[in-house]
């Protein structure tokens, strides 16, 4: 291909981008596809001779987008949304066409400034203490492993990746029954063990991580010859949107001098409005380390997780690793590889310039404040239906609700709801018992999209019963 071919094509692919934008309120929200049959439309083998752009670009259309699910949709109420506002995309078609490899400030300075200057912006926009400074991440999941990591280095004076982990005895890593599964494999893969992290209940109407019985878990564990390494709290949860009382759960880990890292993967955008802070946000500068993905209900496109940190120092004491080909001469810089897992790294930076200048603040604050305002509309709405139960009210825009019947009920709502491909839920689990999960976030739904979720919850209700 050449570049006036690339011109064109990608001419044609924007066009097809507006055009599928556009219309995905006509296509069902969840892929209506069975296993294997993507598959089966693509050759066994690749090509031995080059095949035409036109053709490749039909195949996409037949052969793979009747197997996508569109995360884009308006009514896409499952998991949390992955946004993608359209001033991010077009940032990401400049990173694609420049593609950089940012591993380094030599090796893009401009992408590094603007990281550092990208995460201030979002620092004094969820309105966190002077002196944070952060990287931006793929995902929570490896801001999370970063902090698990040095949790790890820090309990055992530094030593662990050098000396690995044999006769240092259990490391103890704490957080609520209401965590991410991330937590869970960041132990894994640290090296700490699934049975090192202690999950403590929770309780209240937020499913608060219950703190005297944190207290109590860590001085046990001192007294069994154990070493507490970390503690990590939640605001917004991923199963029904649990949030720590962060104040308290710090006040803990600084008795105790544990590393505290605070998952605000979903719930940290909705901190660009003040109006949250109190309920949610109370206590945030105590914390070591802090995860919230503008990947998410911000609108940056993913792949973007911002981790602040309130002293880089510990995290790149257990990160970085400085061969000479990677040194800079003559230079004092930043080089964000240092601070992370990959060393690689995108230019993610850009689409969140892009993204909050062409929204501004103000923008991205009103959409957030009205997905809050139609999920609690439409959890009074389900609330109202005959036999349905609202089991755990909105935690930001986030709810649950049961159906009349058992658990293989809900599934079987859940599943209807999904074949009928006006929208998309997910089901989940609390309490020990199936619910239904409802996360009003996709950057373009409307109240009409939200409230619809009620009307088809019904008419798939009827027709099952």
């Amino acid at each position: 291909m050449n570049w006036d071919e690339f011109a064109d094509y990608s001419k044609q692919i924007a066009d097809w981008g507006a055009q599928y934008h556009k219309t995905l309120r006509d296509r069902p929200v969840r892929a209506q596809t069975k296993p294997g049959d993507i598959a089966a439309g693509v050759p066994d083998g690749p090509p031995q001779h080059p095949q035409n752009m036109d053709a490749i670009l039909r195949d996409f259309e037949d052969i793979i987008m009747p197997g996508m699910t569109h995360w884009q949709h308006p009514r896409f109420f499952a998991y949390f949304p992955a946004n993608a506002a359209p001033p991010s995309m077009l940032a990401e078609q400049l990173v694609n066409t420049v593609a950089a490899q940012c591993m380094l400030w030599q090796t893009s300075p401009a992408a590094t400034e603007l990281e550092g200057r990208m995460i201030d912006w979002m620092r004094q926009a969820l309105g966190l203490a002077d002196g944070y400074t952060g990287v931006i991440q793929d995902s929570a999941s490896s801001a999370t492993l970063s902090a698990v990591l040095t949790m790890r280095e820090r309990a055992t004076g530094f030593t662990g990746n050098r000396e690995g982990l044999a006769g240092k005895g259990h490391l103890r890593i704490y957080c609520s029954d209401q965590v991410h599964s991330s937590i869970d494999r960041a132990c894994w893969v640290a090296g700490i063990g699934q049975d090192n992290l202690v999950k403590i209940p929770t309780q209240g109407p937020r499913f608060a991580m219950d703190t005297d019985a944190l207290a109590t878990a860590i001085q046990s564990d001192i007294a069994a010859g154990h070493t507490p390494a970390g503690v990590i709290a939640i605001t917004g949860g991923t199963g029904v949107g649990g949030c720590d009382d962060l104040a308290a759960v710090a006040k803990v880990a600084q008795k105790h001098d544990l590393y505290a890292h605070l998952d605000a993967a979903w719930a940290g955008s909705a901190m660009i409005c003040p109006e949250f802070h109190a309920a949610f946000w109370e206590g945030v500068d105590a914390y070591d380390s802090i995860v919230f993905n503008p990947h998410k209900w911000l609108g940056a496109q993913f792949d973007c997780s911002i981790q602040f940190l309130r002293d880089a120092t510990p995290q790149l004491d257990t990160l970085k690793i400085e061969p000479e080909y990677l040194k800079t001469s003559g230079q004092t810089v930043t080089n964000y590889s240092e601070w992370t897992i990959q060393l690689g790294r995108r230019f993610r930076a850009l689409k969140l310039w892009f993204l909050i200048r062409a929204y501004g603040l103000e923008g991205l604050q009103s959409r957030i404040r009205n997905h809050v305002a139609w999920a609690e509309e439409l959890c009074e709405e389900i609330r109202a239906k005959d036999g349905f139960e609202i089991v755990t009210d909105p935690i930001l825009s986030l709810f649950s609700f049961r159906c009349p019947g058992d658990d293989a009920t809900q599934q079987r709502l859940v599943d209807a709801i999904n074949d009928d491909g006006r929208i998309y839920l997910t089901q989940g689990a609390f309490d020990g018992r199936k619910i239904i999960r409802v996360q009003v976030g996709q950057f373009d739904t409307t109240r009409e999209d939200v409230m619809m979720v009620a009307d088809v919850v019904q008419e798939v209700w009827e027709a099952m019963t």
